[in-house]
């Protein structure tokens, strides 16, 4: 019996991605982004133990961050900025991404994004001579959900 190979077809194309936002009762078809990611860090603590030479190590919570580019074409983060500098208020958001190939059998993935916020804005920018202005956005999520999972290709 030989190894599982698992076919080329079943690699995702990244570009059928769909992102959302929800910001209070608005939900926007974030469809100016252009890449996306998402990380859950896990604090590790050092354990010491008596008898043992070697430090132990235990999962002491964890830290959610985000990252993407987006084209310059929207304001939507632009408005956050805005409300927090005139209230004080920053607004908590949602952001959720699906990614699904009709012509992969993992099927469709969705990971929603709880309690983000962005750690930088952009508030205006021009590039003389370039034909398309991206920005970069950055964040961090509280919490996050799955309510979709890929679905367990042959061979695992």
């Amino acid at each position: 019996m030989g190894n599982a190979v698992m076919s080329a077809n079943d690699a995702i194309y990244g570009g059928l991605a769909e992102c959302y936002i929800t910001i209070g009762a608005r939900r926007y078809n974030f469809m100016s982004m252009t890449n996306f990611e998402s990380k859950w860090e896990v604090n590790i603590t050092d354990v010491a133990i008596l008898g043992k030479v070697g430090m132990g190590h235990k999962a002491a919570g964890g830290k959610g961050t985000w990252s993407g580019t987006a084209h310059y074409n929207q304001s939507i983060f632009r408005k956050m900025a805005d409300e927090y500098q005139k209230t004080g208020r920053m607004p908590y958001f949602e952001i959720q991404v699906s990614n699904e190939d009709p012509g992969s059998s993992a099927g469709r993935q969705t990971i929603t994004h709880h309690d983000c916020l962005c750690d930088s804005f952009i508030l205006a920018k021009f590039e003389a001579g370039e034909e398309i202005m991206d920005e970069e956005i950055s964040g961090t999520f509280e919490s996050w959900d799955m309510p979709e999972q890929f679905s367990e290709l042959n061979g695992y």
